[in-house]
């Protein structure tokens, strides 16, 4: 399989991550935004919806979409509840996360630490995605609180609350240091056999 990934993203992350925790091998092609070779990989057609990450099978077929692609990956690990109900809560913070969470917590970070978008990072705007953040995150605080994990143990929903969580405070300015249980969850997901971390 070939995996073309973004090395900064969260979302391209995510996959990664997974990878790396089930020791799963993949050709990975680095495409970073601007560069050469995710002009290329958009022109020969790599990426169905025009980004990463995309995970291209052996057969040539093409997965977008960094929740379908954890879903397909982890179908038949640890990662995904055996128990419907607990499957249908690890969608749901998935989903959440997509819709929610990632559109405040990974663009406050992304206007803050990609000089293309620097021109959209006014003051009033990052104010205001630091508010949303703070709130969203309050969220998954008081969940963590009276649990280790999302779902009653480490999931997909973990993993892939994680990638952009993990850097909130670091790349976003976020006050990480409201939210103890967060932190903590952090460290048990950092200590689960393969991690690896954004860089590697």
């Amino acid at each position: 399989m070939r995996l073309y990934s973004m090395p900064s993203s969260g979302n391209s992350y995510k996959i990664r991550l997974l990878l790396s925790l089930i020791g799963r091998r993949v050709e990975v092609i680095d495409c970073e935004d601007g560069s050469v070779a995710l002009a290329q990989a958009r022109a020969g057609g790599a990426l169905p919806f025009g980004k990463v990450p995309v995970l291209e099978l052996d057969d040539g077929r093409k997965l977008a979409e960094s929740g379908a692609i954890l879903w397909y990956l982890g179908e038949g690990t640890d990662f995904v509840p055996g128990d419907p109900a607990l499957r249908a809560q690890m969608l749901g913070w998935m989903f959440w996360e997509q819709y929610n969470h990632e559109p405040v917590i990974a663009v406050r970070q992304a206007l803050l630490n990609y000089p293309h978008r620097a021109a959209e990072a006014t003051p009033a705007r990052l104010d205001d995605l630091l508010h949303r953040g703070h709130a969203l995150l309050q969220v998954m605080e008081e969940h963590l609180a009276g649990d280790d994990w999302l779902t009653g143990g480490p999931s997909l929903a973990d993993i892939c609350l994680y990638a952009y969580t993990h850097s909130a405070g670091t790349r976003g300015g976020f006050g990480m240091e409201r939210f103890p249980a967060i932190g903590a969850w952090l460290r048990r997901i950092e200590a689960l056999p393969g991690y690896k971390e954004l860089s590697e």
